[in-house]
């Protein structure tokens, strides 16, 4: 089974911002410990005695907010690039999925629809993929809590009895399930890289998105991972 595990960057009502991110990263199920023990060591440099207390978010560790104050700019913004080089060097079926939508292209459409949209039947198509070429597996996806929940699960049912755009889900095994970040490692780095993305768009800060950038689900010279509407 392959576990995508998500997270959202930018607000839906800010009109401040451009952009609204959904993004995240497919891993089998048997990665994830290697990929959490790896997390856990970084977050251990900043709390050695409590390494569980540590959460690694992308915002707050950018700016220096909370409990990250009291760390030095370049420790933070360090362990930001030693979290998502983690994922760079996990196993190749490891994949990215990124849906990046400015707002404006979408209104009056909620932007979660359409990122919800791209993304998942993104992840349906690398598993229909992967069966094509006999190794067949279900998916799950994996949110952190969030005010954008019940819209998720309502589109997950939909999709996958009413279909989407682009046809009917088939290759999940189960409705999105929602998980506190505070207790999932894995959640936490789809926080980092979905915080990378939208920096990447939203601020033209290319620091973060470049490290993860080849990681992003492809076939040949395409890339279906990374979905831009702009």
């Amino acid at each position: 089974m392959y576990l995508l595990y998500v997270d959202e960057s930018g607000t839906t009502h800010d009109p401040k911002q451009q952009y609204f991110v959904l993004a995240g990263f497919c891993v089998f199920e048997r990665q994830g410990y290697w990929i959490a023990n790896q997390l856990d060591q970084i977050a251990a440099k900043f709390d050695p005695a409590d390494p569980a207390a540590v959460e690694l978010h992308g915002s707050p560790m950018f700016g220096g907010r909370g409990r990250w104050r009291s760390h030095p700019k370049d420790d933070r913004h360090q362990a930001i690039e030693d979290a998502l080089k983690v994922f760079l060097q996990s196993h190749p079926s490891n994949r990215l999925f990124a849906s990046v939508i400015n707002k404006a292209m979408v209104s009056p459409r909620d932007p979660v629809e359409a990122a919800f949209e791209q993304l998942s039947s993104r992840f349906d198509k690398y598993l229909m993929r992967l069966h094509r070429n006999g190794d067949t597996h279900r998916g799950i996806i994996i949110f952190d809590k969030s005010t954008y929940e019940t819209t998720i699960q309502s589109l997950a049912i939909d999709f996958r009895t009413i279909g989407y755009t682009w046809g009917v889900i088939r290759n999940f095994s189960e409705v999105p399930l929602f998980l506190d970040s505070k207790a999932s490692r894995l959640i936490q780095l789809a926080d980092l890289i979905a915080y990378a993305v939208f920096r990447h768009f939203e601020k033209g800060d290319n620091r973060f998105f470049s490290i993860i950038e080849p990681r992003f689900d492809s076939e040949g010279s395409v890339v279906h991972g990374l979905h831009i509407l702009q």
